[in-house]
């Protein structure tokens, strides 16, 4: 039996790790202040990089959760100050500022090419990056962006709750290299009145290799709300200012999508019955599965035949500085369970393609019974040598003691299939709805992809819209 290490160094390993760096005339929550954006050719300077993997330890009952990422823990010490002194104002109110995207600019730096510790703690059994614990990392680093926004000139801040409320897009532009450093930087581009959307972009650092650009290789869009902390009520927050014209055209792009995704609520909530003829044409293939099983075409199948689900009650080690479970923590375990359904559904490894949009109902608490179910929602095989697999995932807060179950949570992701299982003859199936609740399911999210239903060989199938050539009319 191997001895055990001396308890010294495992301390010492653990001290280096996790070790924020701060330079010496800064906060121990606002970083230096970084320049304005800029539309030329220089670089837009940035606060200094937040070291992914280096954190000093709060003490225990001014710190959250554990075993999140050492990235998350750098980011929460960055704004763990707020909580130390905390601020007392009438009605949790305090004038308003208004703020350039500049000042919220945060950056985060993996030194993935020298160190070795950090770099596995991010790899995933195929030696690729693994996305579920970067999709953690983007929501932390969307959190600390949200709260130096949010806090007064001082570094101080009004006793605000401020949670994820949806992502709208996460893309993968390009593969990412895990032997090379990585860079995300964020900064608030629009502003509500108590809500606030957060861009983010990951690039990766070329170190003089011609076959990787300094273009963004994975682009987010996250959406933040705030609450006042004893009310929950939602309280304004500091307005933004846009001074470039960068800063300008992601004010505008992100207004549009705030106009959107309110035309497409007031559509779902008034238009649930004009879609009667589209239902009945998705359920039309889903009834022979029913009825007549043995003549169903053998290249579909059922969804509910491709659900996984798996339960877990959250820990206290999984909370957020609010006390309440973290949502990168929900969104990365939500990304492993619908990696595993696009996993058994296909029959080899997946790969990341999109977070095409994530909900956030209501907040999880520490103790909660949490059930996630998953499920091949459909599949986009216009192309058959590059098929696409999309998964939704629904998370569900069980209450047994009271016989309820809510949604807390919907999680919507897509995944291409290895190229090379492909051409060895692998034929991924079409998914089709044996029910008026899946149909629906599937209507919003082709609606919401700006997809279209095309009739190949009597069945339906999923494609982009700009690849449609024979529309049906339903």
């Amino acid at each position: 039996m191997q001895a055990i290490r001396k308890p010294k160094r495992c301390v010492s390993v653990l001290n280096n790790l996790f070790r924020f760096r701060i330079s010496p005339n800064s906060s121990p929550y606002l970083l230096p202040s970084p320049k304005q954006l800029c539309t030329d050719s220089k670089e837009p300077t940035t606060s200094a990089p937040i070291d992914a993997g280096s954190s000093n330890r709060k003490p225990i009952n001014l710190w959250p959760g554990m075993f999140h990422s050492p990235a998350t823990y750098a980011l929460w010490e960055a704004r763990s100050s707020i909580f130390e002194k905390p601020i007392n104002l009438p009605n949790g109110n305090a004038p308003s500022l208004s703020k350039t995207p500049s000042k919220s600019r945060t950056s985060i730096f993996y030194n993935f090419s020298s160190d070795l510790i950090l770099r596995e703690q991010y790899r995933n059994p195929w030696n690729r990056v693994r996305m579920g614990k970067l999709v953690e990392d983007f929501d932390a680093l969307a959190g600390t962006i949200a709260f130096k926004h949010c806090c007064s000139e001082d570094g101080t801040t009004r006793p605000l709750l401020l949670v994820t409320a949806s992502v709208d897009k996460m893309v993968l532009k390009k593969s990412l290299r895990f032997d090379t450093d990585f860079t995300i930087v964020g900064a608030v581009t629009w502003v509500g009145r108590s809500s606030m959307e957060i861009q983010l972009e990951l690039t990766q650092s070329a170190q003089g290799n011609p076959n990787i650009s300094n273009s963004p290789a994975l682009v987010a869009n996250f959406t933040f709300v705030a609450r006042d902390s004893d009310t929950g009520k939602a309280v304004p927050i500091n307005q933004i200012s846009p001074e470039s014209e960068q800063e300008k055209s992601l004010w505008e792009e992100a207004e549009q999508r705030n106009k959107l995704r309110k035309k497409m609520k007031e559509e779902q909530h008034h238009g649930e019955n004009r879609d009667t003829a589209r239902l009945n044409a998705l359920l039309a293939e889903g009834r022979i599965f029913s009825d007549m099983p043995a003549l169903a075409n053998r290249n579909s199948i059922l969804m509910k035949d491709t659900c996984l689900q798996n339960s877990f009650i959250c820990q206290p080690q999984q909370r957020n500085i609010h006390g309440r479970i973290f949502g990168g923590f929900l969104m990365r375990r939500a990304f492993e369970l619908a990696f595993s359904t696009a996993y058994a559904f296909a029959g080899a490894a997946p790969h990341f393609l999109e977070v095409d949009h994530v909900d956030f109902f209501k907040p999880v608490d520490v103790g909660n019974f949490l059930r996630l179910k998953s499920c091949v929602l459909y599949t986009e095989l216009d192309n058959l040598t590059e098929p696409v697999v999309n998964v939704e995932v629904v998370a569900h807060v069980t209450k047994p003691e009271l016989r309820s179950s809510e949604v807390s949570n919907r999680f919507y992701f897509t995944f291409g299939v290895d190229p090379e299982a492909i051409k060895n003859g692998l034929r991924i199936r079409n998914v089709v709805p044996a029910t008026e609740e899946e149909a629906r399911k599937v209507f919003e999210r082709i609606d919401a992809e700006n997809l279209s239903l095309v009739k190949k060989g009597g069945n339906l199938h999923v494609v982009k819209e700009n690849k449609c050539t024979e529309k049906t009319n339903i």
